[in-house]
């Protein structure tokens, strides 16, 4: 293979991993300085699709945040896609993570009122995209997590499994790059769960979305291609 072949698909894919360098995070509470993650270091490749496991208070889901931009670091950098985004204003963070970064919570976070259709479209409204161009983005969106049948049903008419899809629809509909995960089957029963991680291994391999993941189950773990673990702070060691 040609030298600049290689040269740019070696770009291509820095260009596209998370990169975690040095990273620590605290917080104060009175006047005590609580320390959550210790000189954190961690290279996520393109596609991949990590769970970080470890049990209550050991940084996980404080590292999802940093990752997905939510919160900021108190030392070190993120690259994500070759951007810094530890140093990006507020504005541009905004910005960036609707664009980038589709986010599924434990406990879905559909809001009551509005349909599978319109809590999908929400995030939608805040981009420049048409009606008939959000209209589109949405039923492709529900197709994908098979509720296409669904998308005129309100939360309380779904299942929990349902609920959960329709959540992850709204995660993919602006076509982010990464999915940022936090305990996505923590609220299911056991077949709801499967069915969920079943979906996240498709929107990793068909669609190659990056995935990171926490999770306290061993069993969704398992479908991640990469797991590692935390403890008081610390990544450990593969």
């Amino acid at each position: 293979m040609p030298k600049l072949l290689l040269l740019t698909i070696h770009r291509i894919i820095m260009a596209n991993a998370i990169t975690i360098e040095n990273v620590s995070k605290s917080y104060q509470r009175d006047k005590m300085t609580v320390p959550v993650l210790n000189n954190v270091s961690l290279e996520i490749p393109e596609g991949e699709f990590i769970a970080l496991m470890g049990p209550s208070g050991s940084g996980k889901t404080t590292l999802l945040n940093l990752i997905a931009g939510i919160d900021r670091p108190s030392k070190g950098k993120i690259l994500v896609g070759g951007t810094d985004i530890s140093t990006l204003s507020e504005t541009a963070l905004a910005k960036w993570r609707s664009s980038k970064v589709g986010f599924i919570f434990q406990f879905y976070n559909l809001i009551p009122v509005l349909t599978a259709f319109e809590n999908v479209e929400l995030p939608l409204t805040l981009t420049k995209l048409t009606k008939e161009e959000r209209k589109r983005q949405v039923e492709l969106a529900l197709s994908v997590v098979g509720l296409s049948d669904r998308m005129n049903h309100y939360p309380k008419q779904l299942s929990g499994g349902q609920e959960q899809r329709v959540a992850i629809a709204r995660a993919i509909a602006s076509d982010p790059s990464i999915i940022v995960a936090d305990e996505p089957t923590g609220d299911l029963d056991k077949k709801s769960a499967e069915e969920i991680m079943t979906l996240l291994t498709r929107l990793n391999k068909e669609f190659h979305k990056t995935i990171v993941m926490v999770t306290h189950d061993p069993s969704a773990a398992e479908r991640a291609t990469l797991v590692r673990h935390l403890e008081k702070g610390d990544l450990l060691a593969k």
